[in-house]
């Protein structure tokens, strides 16, 4: 179930009390006798992409969230370039903006747009995504990073039975984009797990790509996953079958499953396949025996934490954390609120996503 968040700002009582948007005075029609929602000002959602379903829903969310706090938002998406999302930010700090909520594409590149922030007195929330190599974030919000890794990695354990002795497997790895902090951590949370099996001999990884300098997948694009996976098995497979795969990412996921199908493995035969964001079509694979696992992020939850962080900041409270001593970016340990992941496959979907009212089952028959 989504994780409960705990006096993390307003009682929802008094989020739907902000949020009407006219409050009668006294029972006159007369637009003299109401009174009118306050303005306090624009707050900057910097996104990195509309090519993920999860960003979309990220940006709605707060949107949403911040409107019922009587804040105007301004969100941008900057297709995964670079340049485009600094531009945003630059954009968002010369309008005075009254404070930023940055996903970051490249967690190393916002230094110098931060720095102008502020000077500005602009607060910077890290949103998901931990900026790197600045002093100017006040804050992260995002979930236990490692934690997602961990829950990847149990699941190719427990599916092929390696704690019953079977195996050996062979097993390939693939793991996120080397310029997001969270790959990091998601490949170092898996391979806590793995790494044991791997020096035993009952995970073998035939290509020898091991390291994560080697697994990235840049972009965390899904086609440069495909592409890789099919050299890997026309060059190390051959006759030997491919048992699982560690993927990061449902995106990469499908890319990975694409390959696969191609080089004939169907059904029984397909791969342990992990992933991560509980995207509709993978959901849809998991439903279907395709993709075996995903990790969901209940982000309707990341972004209740993201909004009542930055209102605390700009009314003058502090916001709530729970981990002030792991997330170090290079300059400082930022204050983090970490939400917990959740472990979904094909026993548990319906109960998790179905009834906790992320997907409506039509969305999944569609």
């Amino acid at each position: 179930m989504p994780f409960a968040i705990r006096n993390v700002g307003l009682s929802w009582l008094s989020l739907a009390l902000v949020g009407t948007v006219l409050v009668t005075a006294g029972c006159s029609d007369s637009a003299a006798d109401t009174i009118a929602a306050p303005d306090r000002g624009v707050v900057g959602l910097a996104m990195p992409t509309k090519g993920s379903a999860r960003w979309i829903g990220d940006g709605e969310n707060m949107v949403r969230q911040f409107t019922l706090l009587g804040y105007r938002t301004d969100l941008q998406y900057a297709d995964d370039d670079v340049q485009t999302q600094i531009d945003q930010i630059d954009a968002m700090v010369e309008r005075g903006d009254k404070a930023l909520v940055v996903g970051a594409i490249n967690g190393s590149a916002l230094k110098d747009v931060l720095a102008k922030a502020a000077a500005a007195d602009i607060p910077v929330i890290s949103y998901d995504r931990l900026i790197r190599d600045s002093a100017n974030v006040d804050y992260y919000a995002t979930f236990d990073n490692y934690r997602v890794g961990v829950l990847q990695g149990a699941y190719i354990v427990d599916t092929l039975g390696l704690k019953r002795g079977r195996g050996p497997f062979n097993l390939e790895l693939f793991a996120g984009s080397a310029d997001d902090n969270n790959a990091t951590f998601f490949f170092n949370g898996a391979m806590s797990v793995l790494r044991p099996y791997l020096g035993r001999g009952r995970l073998v990884v035939r290509s020898g790509q091991t390291s994560f300098a080697a697994v990235a997948t840049p972009r965390w694009d899904g086609a440069v996953a495909r592409q890789r996976m099919a050299r890997i098995l026309a060059s190390s497979y051959g006759s030997a079958r491919l048992d699982a795969v560690l993927s990061p990412y449902d995106g990469i996921s499908r890319g990975i499953l694409e390959a696969v199908k191609a080089a004939g493995y169907r059904g029984s035969r397909l791969p342990v396949l992990t992933g991560q964001d509980a995207e509709l079509d993978s959901v849809k694979l998991i439903a279907d025996g395709q993709q075996g696992q995903t990790v969901y992020k209940d982000t309707r939850e990341l972004a209740k934490v993201a909004v009542q962080m930055t209102n605390s900041l700009l009314t003058g409270g502090t916001p709530e954390v729970n981990d002030t001593e792991q997330y170090d970016n290079g300059v400082k340990t930022v204050p983090t609120f970490l939400l917990q992941p959740v472990n979904v496959d094909r026993s548990n979907y319906q109960r998790v996503l179905v009834e906790g009212g992320y997907y409506t089952a039509d969305q999944l028959a569609a």
